[in-house]
């Protein structure tokens, strides 16, 4: 009899591959929702009571039955369709240009020293100008009102992609780039299967947060010129002080953009198996 075989077995751990329980996420997600019922119930107290903190005052601060109420309007309005599909158009086109630019430049800036040196001093240059200084300038720019609000989405979404690709290509464990080139694979396999593969994590972080920034750039952009989106929706409701419309667009923004940076997310999640398997 062998040493293997007079030995039990054991049965094997559980790896951390393997999906968790469905009901091991319920307490989760009854945190979260949770979280936000709070969050609703102190905005409705503090509406209702009309707090004033000094710094801070809910005297004119719509209560979330006002700011339902005028959802439920707009919902009702044939207008929305037109609100959300011109947003829609200009977040989505900007954000793709973004992607694609950003990507691109940051795997050969973090591969390409002398390529960092020429194009990295002048893009963080513009890198902490905020959105709505570019308006003027866009404007001057193109010639179409509706590419300079795409042009301002584009420049919100940018950086963060540009920069954590930069951050995950230059973080690509030397290792793996040597082991490659000894196995004979040239410049263009080492970018696909070893750099890019490796760098997707941070790659796909970078579009989440600049998703979440081309919306955040969205009211300024409209802010240029147009007469349909949802910034367009909540500046013109500032402009007339409806303050309940107000809260209803920026709702509708925060709505959207987390909706999208999550769908980034999971779509980076299926794409990336191996990276969940080092989890």
């Amino acid at each position: 009899m062998t040493l293997s075989s007079s030995l039990p077995v054991q049965p094997s751990a559980p790896t951390s591959a393997e999906p968790a329980a469905p009901a091991g996420q319920w307490p989760r997600h009854a945190l979260r929702i949770a979280s936000v019922a709070i969050c609703l119930l102190l905005w409705q107290w503090a509406s209702l009571h009309r707090v004033n903190l000094g710094l801070v005052t809910f005297q004119n601060v719509p209560a979330p039955q006002e700011v339902l109420a005028a959802a439920w309007a707009l919902a009702q309005s044939p207008k929305l369709l037109s609100h959300l599909s011109a947003s829609l158009a200009r977040v989505f086109s900007g954000f793709a240009v973004a992607a694609a630019a950003g990507i691109l430049l940051g795997m050969l800036i973090g591969r390409l020293r002398w390529l960092s040196d020429v194009l990295l001093p002048p893009l963080e240059l513009l890198r902490p100008i905020p959105a709505v200084a570019w308006i003027p300038l866009a404007i001057l720019m193109f010639p179409s009102s509706e590419i300079s609000m795409i042009y301002i989405t584009f420049i919100g979404a940018l950086f963060p992609i540009l920069l954590n690709t930069i951050h995950g290509v230059e973080g690509v464990d030397p290792r793996l780039i040597a082991s490659a080139r000894s196995l004979g694979s040239g410049r263009g396999a080492v970018f696909t299967q070893v750099i890019l593969p490796a760098a997707a994590p941070s790659i796909v972080t970078g579009l989440s947060i600049g998703m979440g920034t081309a919306w955040f750039c969205l009211v300024t952009a409209e802010m240029i010129a147009g007469q349909f989106g949802i910034g367009y929706y909540t500046w013109a409701s500032y402009t007339i002080q409806n303050y309940a419309d107000i809260v209803v667009g920026m709702m509708f923004i925060g709505i959207l953009g987390m909706g999208s940076s999550a769908a980034i997310r999971q779509i980076g999640h299926l794409l990336m198996p191996w990276y969940l398997l080092q989890r």
